[in-house]
């Protein structure tokens, strides 16, 4: 059994963590400039003045490959640990990640029956 004090330098860098990001977003708001600067509101501000207007929309491709992509980061970051501590999982983490992997490959056959692999 692990003891809770043992993450207690965690909770302490969370906390820290947590807090520079409210100081600095706080400070951010405080000192910032009150004037704003019309060059500011330009779409562009390399100096080029746009021509015409940028309608263009996106294929939804580029973010389900994204979301592919994110789902099979979280497949390795869940790999990680179970490979480290599978000899204290026995077979409750075997079955476990064998769930896992039988709900990842229903998911990805789904996709590749929907044709979401397929590059267009």
């Amino acid at each position: 059994m692990v003891s809770l004090s043992a993450y207690f330098p965690v909770l302490v860098y969370a906390i820290l963590a947590l807090a520079v990001a409210v100081a600095t977003s706080f400070m951010s708001q405080m000192l910032r400039r009150r004037r704003p600067v019309p060059g500011k509101n330009d779409p562009y501000e390399c100096g080029i003045v746009p021509e015409t207007q940028v309608n263009r929309r996106f294929s939804v491709k580029f973010y389900l490959i994204a979301v592919l992509f994110m789902i099979l980061d979280v497949e390795a970051v869940a790999f990680y640990p179970w490979a480290v501590y599978l000899h204290h999982l026995l077979v409750f983490g075997f079955l476990e990640m064998f769930t896992f992997i039988v709900v990842l490959a229903v998911g990805y056959a789904y996709i590749w029956k929907k044709g979401g692999f397929k590059w267009q």
